[in-house]
Parts: structure tokens; sequence; C-alpha cells
């Protein structure tokens, strides 16, 4: 049975999410509607990086198996799916892969940047979060180093989340400026639920000076995600790019 992957892109603003869940609409329910009204046949959609609500994408994946060959020279970039789908929402390409292939559990790595402003700009609102605190760039530079040197990131998941290992591995962690944004890029292997943002988080307190490197340190090792910042909202998060073998 031929296997597809579909590639998007996506304002997640309006959505409760990636993953289709019960009475609130998300990215997977839009896109599973217009395939069964494009297809004329409803697909089940298995979805890769599970972005949580409010969150954006500019490379995120789902894969579907079909019962027949679809005519890819006719949906190439999607341009007929994408008439039906919300503006919020683009297919970029879909194509066909092994029928192993799997958008979840094959990527090699995964590529996330949150985005602060620091001055009022009412044109990035609902993409990057708002933050007119005084911050150490050196210190924040500091913090997103020491990352590096572990692997252990319990205390960065949020609670109630189906994972056997919390370990991961990053592959880059930095911050630099674009435009007028502070940018805080990660690249790694794989992420807990509400990793980033409770990475961020934390960040900016050794940013403010409210916490030092080794109080900071002394978060990562507890292991206990009581003692990370989970406050920063998702508007600023971004999923930039997904890397498959």
């Amino acid at each position: 049975m031929p296997r597809y992957f579909i590639q998007v892109s996506y304002k997640g603003t309006q959505f409760s999410g990636f993953q289709k869940q019960d009475n609130a609409n998300s990215i997977q329910a839009e896109v599973e509607k217009a395939l069964a009204i494009y297809f004329r046949q409803a697909f089940e959609l298995t979805c890769s990086s599970r972005t949580d609500a409010g969150v954006h994408a500019l490379d995120n994946y789902f894969h579907f198996d079909s019962s027949e060959a679809i005519n890819l020279r006719k949906t190439s970039k999607g341009h007929g799916l994408n008439s039906i789908l919300p503006a919020a929402i683009c297919i970029k390409d879909i194509y066909e892969v092994a029928d192993n292939a799997h958008c979840r559990f094959d990527p090699l790595s995964r590529t996330y940047q949150y985005y602060i402003y620091q001055h009022k700009n009412p044109f990035l609102q609902d993409r990057a979060y708002f933050y007119p605190y005084t911050l150490d760039i050196e210190k924040l530079a500091a913090a997103a180093k020491a990352l590096l040197n572990h692997t252990d990131f319990t205390s960065f998941s949020k609670r109630n989340t189906q994972v056997k290992t919390f370990d991961c591995t990053l592959f880059e962690s930095e911050w630099f400026k674009e435009g007028d944004c502070l940018v805080y890029k990660v690249r790694g292997n794989r992420f807990l639920r509400g990793m980033v943002r409770g990475l961020v988080g934390t960040m900016l307190q050794v940013g403010r000076g409210k916490n030092d490197m080794e109080a900071f340190n002394s978060i990562i090792e507890a292991r206990d995600c009581s003692k990370a910042d989970f406050s920063v909202p998702p508007q600023g998060l971004f999923l930039m790019k997904v890397i498959f073998p």
C-alpha cells in the first residue's frame, strides 16, 4: 500500500494544536477534511512533531497510506488542496515514500526557534513574545551553551507525558538577533512536551539576573519540572525544520 508524506506550514494562532483532538479544531483535522473533499475518500493521518495550541511551523509533516496510487503531478505542491484549506495552513508538497517510512520516528533532527521582541510592535504580537525587560545577552548565551552538556531534560518536560525516556541530544543551542527580535534556536534529535518553552522561560530568568548559572544548572540536574519556568506564551515558538534521512 503506497505511503505518502505531506509537508505543511501553518500559523497556529487559531488552532488548538497540530494533532486532532475532541471538541477543538486542529491542523490535522483541517488537513484530513481537505483530503476527504479533494480525493473523495477519508484518510487517517499520522503526525510528526505535535506542536501545541498557538505554536507555528514553517516545516512539519503528516504521513498517510492510500489503497490507490495518487496522481502526484495533479497534487504537486498541494495547489488544489490549498484552495480548500484555511488561509493559515499551506501544503508545501506531497510525495511518495517507502512503505515503512514514518514521519514521527524517522527524523534525524528537528529545529525550533523562539522569538522575543522588547519594543512594542503590533506586527509581531501574534508571532513573538513581547518581553520589555533588560536582558544580559552574554548570560543567555552561557545558559544556552550549557544545555549542550546535558542529555537528561526531565526538568523541561511537562507532566502527564507518555515517553519512555527524557534523554535528548541537542546539536545546536544559541541566542542571536534577527531584525527586531531576539531569537533562541535549538536543534535536537527529539524534544519533550513543552521542552522548548521551558528552556526559554528558564533561560530568561538567567538573562534578567533572577538566577545565576549555578542555579540554572541545579534546575537541569534536579530532574523536576516544577523548578523550570514554562510561562512563556506559544506564539513566539516556530518549528523551523524537520530533517529526514
